[in-house]
């Protein structure tokens, strides 16, 4: 059955469709990955976006539950240039193609995807149809492809409440099993969710994971070192983390424009203040970082991709869209203080802005991309905190940068010793 992308500057791709057959519009990206479609599909960020992979063939090792990001797929659409309907892996579970037609996503293979990456990377993100079945045989008898009302109801098409939009899509660990440390806690009717039992290393550091539409594998990499991880709505208010007492507080990644979510951002502003105040008491203000990271009843902050962005903007920082983002697992990143280069994964449209007076005095730039330039990372000098926003969980992707949770460890042991 055909199917057509139409984008939203009029230009036209014809090709098969795959998944659910109709309309979709949504915002046209592309990923650089070579493997992890599944964790693609399934990344709370893609909200709202149709996904364009660039490596030539998709859905080879078929579907796996387990490698799962999040319940299920989050993308607008879904665009590959070969779509495997034989897939082979002892893990394999099903087809990539039923996958997408349970879960509603339509979907086109058989275009020329090295050219819809060329113009998008040349002419931006821009938005963009994929249709297909009767609506798109009706639209193609009336020439109605890329007539006026289509290419208006293209360009409208806006991105908006997506954290909201992408709650409670935590995966369900499975009942009367004993759980994995590799598993992800469901959210309880009070909205917030606990890991149960003793951590399995013994550290009893207590996490509260801030969930914008975390992927599952932020916690799995707070639990396998130990923690006991409790993940809140993103809507939790500061006075409601605050009572939890948590050793650490993680920011986790989410779909969207970071400046949209104002009521977040205030939450996260306060519970910085908090620290800061804290600090003030233990150790005056000519403390220095190091002594900020051991100060006694300090709560150490690590940010990763959306969390990054939206602490950097409740500091006074400033961000803004990208061209055409960074998505995919080979993006090199610097590290400014030891010139280190690592390769990561990243899936992300703003970025926090790094010209002149954009970066208040107590944010230090900590990494940046080797691409473009652009703000990778940042460490603040007044708290306990520092954030990236690439992604140091990556999966699948590079494991360079999976030391930073062990950063996070060591500023929660440090803090805690002090206590």
């Amino acid at each position: 059955m055909k199917a057509w992308l139409i984008l939203a500057d009029g230009t036209i791709f014809e090709g098969t469709s795959i998944g659910k057959t109709g309309r979709t519009t949504g915002e046209t990206v592309f990923t650089t990955g070579m493997t992890g479609y599944l964790e693609t599909l399934t990344d709370p960020s893609y909200f709202g976006q149709i996904v364009t992979q660039t490596f030539p063939l998709i859905g080879n090792y078929g579907v796996i539950p387990e490698d799962f990001e999040s319940k299920k797929p989050w993308v607008r659409g879904y665009i590959v240039r070969e779509l495997c309907d034989e897939p082979s892996n002892f893990r394999c579970g099903g087809k990539l193609d039923d996958f997408l037609k349970k879960h509603g996503i339509v979907g086109i293979c058989g275009i020329d995807t090295r050219a819809l990456t060329k113009k998008l990377r040349e002419s931006g993100v821009m938005n963009g149809m994929i249709v297909s079945g009767d609506e798109a045989d009706k639209m193609v008898r009336h020439a109605e492809l890329v007539s006026a009302s289509i290419l208006d109801e293209i360009k409208s098409y806006q991105i908006v409440d997506a954290v909201k939009s992408v709650q409670g899509g935590a995966i369900t660990p499975v009942l009367n099993k004993k759980r994995p440390a590799s598993s992800v806690i469901p959210v309880l009717d009070t909205g917030i969710s606990g890991s149960d039992g003793k951590p399995c290393n013994g550290s009893a550091y207590h996490v509260v994971l801030f969930d914008f539409g975390a992927k599952a594998n932020i916690q799995r990499e707070l639990e396998k070192r130990g923690c006991k991880v409790t993940v809140v709505p993103y809507n939790t208010k500061a006075e409601e983390v605050a009572a939890l007492s948590p050793d650490g507080l993680m920011l986790s990644n989410g779909p969207g424009d970071p400046a949209e979510n104002v009521g977040v951002i205030e939450g996260i502003r306060k519970l910085c203040e908090w620290n800061k105040e804290t600090l003030k008491q233990v150790q005056g203000d000519s403390a220095s970082h190091a002594e900020l990271v051991s100060a006694s009843h300090a709560i150490p902050i690590f940010g990763i991709c959306l969390g990054h962005q939206m602490l950097a903007l409740a500091r006074g920082a400033k961000t803004s869209k990208l061209k055409y983002g960074h998505r995919g697992g080979n993006h090199p990143v610097k590290d400014l203080e030891t010139g280190r280069v690592y390769i990561t994964s990243q899936n992300h449209g703003y970025a926090v802005q790094t010209d002149e007076g954009s970066l208040p005095p107590c944010a230090k730039l900590s990494f940046v991309n080797l691409n473009d330039g652009t703000c990778e990372g940042i460490t603040y000098t007044d708290i306990p905190a520092f954030s990236v926003q690439f992604h140091p969980e990556a999966c699948g992707g590079p494991h360079d940068t999976n030391f930073l949770f062990d950063k996070f460890m060591a500023m929660m042991e440090a803090s805690h010793a002090a206590k």
